[in-house]
């Protein structure tokens, strides 16, 4: 950060808690502010296409706070509080951009889905099909290139790095396993296994590329997974 006593004369004052929240100045609003006056998050949540740059940095600034906490204390130690924390901002505005914990990983690592709003959504169909739908969004997710990548990169480090590991291990019990249960009982060790398959598969066909499984339809895939998916997840 810029000593304040080499700014040029001619610079703004710095932002003020309000304005990092995303809220502008009171000067630049023209009347002065209030003890009712609404929090960055309503104001951000109400403000169209004129909203203040600040809004962006604000986002990347608890983001990263968001990556250095997820790796010092891991998924389950770190909360959207002490994120808000360290970076300066109130926890009301974190939940304002990204909803819930899982919600601030998933744009924090990059992550192209979030499970835990998925998954509910496939396991809340027809349970005689639960295997089907899940290898269908599955293997849409892992065929497109842009959604893939940074799975990949996240389970690479993951084979390497425990600390890392144990980040998305705690992350997928919490996102995946844990709502599985609450959704449709289903226990862990089959949604484990389920899951498993699945990976196994994709990292089969996309990082080993053996054939046949390389070259394989996304449609042969799921006919040829369904029924061993749904053994493990159907009642």
């Amino acid at each position: 950060m810029t000593d304040p006593s080499t700014r040029e004369t001619t610079e703004e004052p710095a932002a003020s808690p309000r304005e990092t929240a995303g809220e502008p100045a009171a000067s630049s609003r023209g009347t002065t502010e209030g003890p009712g006056a609404a929090n960055g998050a309503v104001e951000a949540g109400r403000r169209g296409p004129g909203r203040p740059a600040g809004r962006t940095d604000t986002r990347e600034q608890i983001l990263a706070a968001a990556r250095e906490m997820f790796a010092d204390k891991g998924f389950d130690g770190a909360s959207l509080r002490g994120i808000a924390r360290a970076a300066g901002v109130d926890p009301a505005l974190v939940h304002h951009y990204f909803g819930s914990k899982e919600g601030v990983f998933v744009a924090a690592m990059r992550f192209p889905v979030n499970p835990a709003e998925l998954l509910p959504r496939v396991l809340t169909g027809d349970p005689g099909r639960l295997g089907e739908q899940l290898a269908r969004v599955f293997m849409g997710i892992w065929e497109d290139p842009e959604k893939r990548a940074p799975i990949l990169a996240m389970l690479r480090t993951a084979m390497t790095n425990e600390r890392a590991a144990r980040l998305m291990r705690e992350f997928v019990t919490s996102a995946i396993l844990e709502r599985a249960a609450d959704v449709r009982r289903i226990p862990p060790l089959r949604m484990q296994a389920a899951v498993g398959q699945l990976i196994g598969v994709m990292i089969m066909r996309h990082v080993v590329q053996v054939e046949p499984l390389a070259s394989a339809t996304p449609d042969e895939l799921v006919e040829l997974l369904a029924p061993t998916l749904q053994r493990y997840l159907g009642d």
